[in-house]
């Protein structure tokens, strides 16, 4: 026993030494994380830093939490198997128990060894909340930051007496502007160096010349062919896109190179520099605008209209499409001057104050575009009026942005106004873009299918167009001021997952259950079809059978698929069961009718008394059993109308089955002869026509029965017991026509009903007394009165 106890002992201390040297390889330097971590105290206590700098400073957070959240899985599989030689060692003994002295000391080995195994993820769990809580501090700082500054008052460009510095700094920075250009274009060793390059430059500047001033009309050349089939042709309309989309990019490529050639002149100092940087940003704005623009208000009549506006308006909408896109790339190159120059807060607003009032007044443009668009949708009664109410709020609000933006920023509030104008006019696009991309879309499914006008119906493009509304959604979040950091967090969260009664749900493991599940449902329907067309056709299997055998094993197989997919996701199936145990209940009530259905028709697979095919009847309900599903059966009646039954009916009701074991089945032809008719030659006659179909067996033979002695005749029927007795009613048929034949033949007559009618009152008929009708003389039909009175 105790050379047990003492190998136990160095066998642990050896396992602890290895684990300790596998934690310093693995683990965190701890070390450092308490100096960033102690830093970003420091920082968040003090409130000192920048925005930059906390960005900064949260982005090296976000890293150590990545590398706490990677270490919490340390020794996850030696904790487990601790845990597992734990578990086999029974429980343990309760208080004032006891248990053998080696179970009790290889009980106490393995816990030591358990809290050393899970020692570093504890720790890396307990430094993960810490990075996770300073990240929290610093959104909220950054957060609370922005809020004020919305409300924060500024310089308002309204006052004058902010005007004359704004105009001497815009001149200083001319004149510093020119003075710069001028010292560099005198200066001999910029001369040389553009002597040198100056191939490259008139390159540059040649087709950065073609594309601006012929770019476009070239392009729109091109354009005539297709316009002819536009309303018709999906492939033409997507190649007028791309024209379009190439007439917009040519003059933005040629400013791209005119600022290449510029700066291949060494003529470029810091002022012209930071202009040059921006012009390619000012034409990207400018001509995404106008190709927008475009789009929403088209030149061509055959063109998609997404505004329904006349020409004018459309031409109008161009415009002002146009003219906000080149506002919004002015007021960018402002801001990156001002940047450079470091003008004053009051110098920046009053210089952007005119691009200002120009984007508002011209985005409160497009908000009354919206309206009058959508006053001519109501008035054609071609919109919903949910759809009514969106287009109307949203250009109510569009109108209201573009005038009380300018209105904030005048006096003062230029974080507010900003955030009212810019970020409409530019999810205005957004959303005009994505109208686009959806029309796009639609015209790649109508050219690939081939499908003509009716592909704006189709599922696929709305499936594609809902996929790209939500991949927007982070694009408008940026644009409303969410930082990217906070993208990033929520990103990573989407790909971590989020944890649901213990079950954690992520993407990958969505992703992966989707694909197993995918595969073992394609697996189970071709076995299915292996059954159906090459198996069982081979057995004695009738067709009800080999359709319960299908169905069976196409069950058995989803469920298998389920379960596999599940497992192989990394979902715990424990977690579920707890889940399942604990809505079980609800499920029973509340699902009653529908469990009770599904074990219905798993006994209708099962016993089969009834199949696919056979003549039933059920209540008033009489048809062919057309299909048995898990929670109802489909019967087809003889009108051709199917009837859904539920399958719980059909095992806890009367169920009439003409052709459950096999399809003979008897058929009764009742007939009626007059009074006086030889009822022996009757049965005879009946007997022949019975036993002459070819539709009655004769083992056992058919009978004739004389049922009695009716009201008017005397009543016959035959029992004839046919070879399908799905057709009775032929049979009936061709045995009617026979008898009348027969019956005409032998001058047997088939009587008709006869009555007597005797009148009590016979005076009521005429309207006058009995005395009247028994004094009046009686005159034959046909003989005409000579009183000389006519009916009318």
């Amino acid at each position: 026993m105790r050379l047990r106890l003492i190998f136990a002992v160095l066998t642990a201390l050896f396992l602890s030494m290895g684990l300790a040297l596998a934690q310093d390889g693995n683990a965190p330097d701890y070390e450092a994380w308490d100096r960033t971590a102690s830093r970003a105290e420091a920082a968040i206590d003090a409130e000192a830093a920048s925005d930059p700098a906390f960005e900064t400073l949260r982005g090296e957070l976000v890293e150590w939490r990545g590398r706490f959240q990677d270490a919490t899985g340390l020794n996850a599989a030696r904790i487990e198997t601790l845990r597992a030689q734990i578990e086999a060692l029974g429980p343990a003994p309760a208080e004032g128990e006891s248990e053998p002295a080696e179970i009790a000391a290889q009980r106490s080995e393995l816990n030591t060894r358990l809290a050393e195994a899970q020692a570093p993820s504890r720790r890396a769990e307990a430094e993960l909340l810490r990075a996770r809580g300073l990240i929290g501090e610093i959104d909220e700082l950054l957060a609370a930051r922005q809020a004020g500054a919305l409300m924060s008052l500024e310089p308002a460009p309204l006052n004058p007496a902010n005007w004359a510095d704004a105009v001497f700094s815009v001149y200083d920075w001319v004149h510093a502007l020119v003075t710069e250009s001028v010292s560099l274009w005198t200066s001999p060793i910029y001369q040389t160096e553009f002597s040198q390059n100056l191939p490259a430059v008139a390159i540059y500047f040649i087709l950065a010349l073609l594309l601006l001033v012929r770019g476009r009309a070239w392009v729109g050349r091109l354009m005539s062919a297709p316009v002819a089939a536009e309303a018709t042709s999906p492939v033409a309309r997507l190649l007028l896109f791309f024209l379009s989309l190439a007439q917009n990019a040519a003059p933005v490529l040629g400013v791209y190179l005119l600022v290449a050639a510029i700066r291949a002149s060494s003529f470029v100092g810091m002022r012209s520099g930071v202009v040059l940087d921006a012009l390619p940003v000012v034409a990207i704005y400018f001509f995404t605008a106008n190709w927008v623009g475009r789009q929403v208000f088209p030149l061509r009549e055959t063109a998609p209209r997404p505004m329904k506006l006349p020409p004018q308006q459309r031409r109008r909408g161009r415009i002002t499409a146009g003219g906000l896109g080149l506002f919004m790339g002015l007021s960018y190159l402002v801001e990156r001057v001002a940047e450079s120059e470091g003008f004053p807060t009051a110098d920046r607003i009053v210089v952007l104050f005119p691009l200002i009032i120009l984007t508002g007044l011209f985005l409160a443009q497009i908000g009354r575009f919206i309206l009058a668009h959508i006053r001519t949708e109501v008035a054609e009664e071609k919109v919903l009026p949910q759809r009514a109410r969106v287009y109307g709020f949203l250009g109510r609000v569009v109108i209201l942005a573009g005038i009380a933006g300018p209105l904030l920023v005048g006096f003062g509030y230029f974080s507010a106004g900003s955030i009212f104008l810019f970020p409409t006019a530019l999810s205005l696009a957004l959303l005009a873009i994505l109208g686009v991309l959806q029309r796009l879309v639609t015209n790649v499914y109508g050219a690939l299918t081939k499908s003509g006008v009716a592909e704006e119906e189709a599922l696929i493009p709305m499936l594609v167009g809902f996929v790209l509304t939500i991949l927007s959604l982070p694009v408008f979040a940026l644009i409303w001021g969410m930082r990217v950091a906070q993208l990033q967090d929520l990103w990573q969260q989407m790909i971590d997952g989020f944890t649901i009664g213990g079950v954690t749900i992520s993407p990958s493991n969505f992703f992966a259950f989707v694909l197993v599940f995918s595969v073992g449902y394609t697996i189970t329907r071709l076995v299915q079809s292996s059954l159906r067309n090459s198996v069982l056709p081979k057995t004695k299997l009738d067709v009800g059978g080999r359709t319960a055998v299908v169905t069976g094993v196409g069950y058995v197989g989803i469920f298998l698929a389920a379960l596999v997919a599940i497992t192989m996701a990394g979902i715990d199936l424990s977690s579920i069961a707890i889940v399942a145990g604990a809505l079980s209940v609800g499920i029973g009530f509340g699902l009653q009718t529908i469990v009770s259905n599904f074990v219905s028709g798993i006994i209708l697979l099962i016993e089969r008394p009834i199949k696919e095919g056979d003549w039933v009847q059920v209540g008033t309900t009489a048809g062919y059993v057309r299909d048995i599903s898990v929670r109802s059966t489909r019967i087809e009646t003889f009108d051709r109308s199917d009837v859904i039954v539920p399958n719980a009916d059909l095992i806890s009701g009367v169920v009439t089955n003409m052709t459950h074991h096999n399809t003979t089945g008897r058929a009764i032809v009742p007939v009626g002869v007059a009074y006086g008719s030889d009822t022996r030659r009757i049965e005879k006659i009946l007997l022949e026509i019975a036993e002459a179909h070819p539709m009655v067996l004769l083992t056992p033979p058919p009978t004739v029965v004389f049922q009695g002695f009716g009201p008017d005749s005397l009543n016959f029927e035959i029992r004839a017991i046919l070879r399908d007795v799905n057709w009775v009613l032929s049979t009936m048929s061709d045995m009617n026509h026979e008898i009348a034949k027969r019956f005409a033949e032998e001058e047997i007559e088939i009587p008709f009903a006869q009555r007597d009618v005797w009148l009590r009152n016979p005076e009521a008929l005429s309207g006058g007394s009995r005395q009247e009708a028994v004094a009046a003389p009686s005159v034959p039909d046909d003989q005409p009165t000579t009183d000389g009175d006519s009916d009318e």
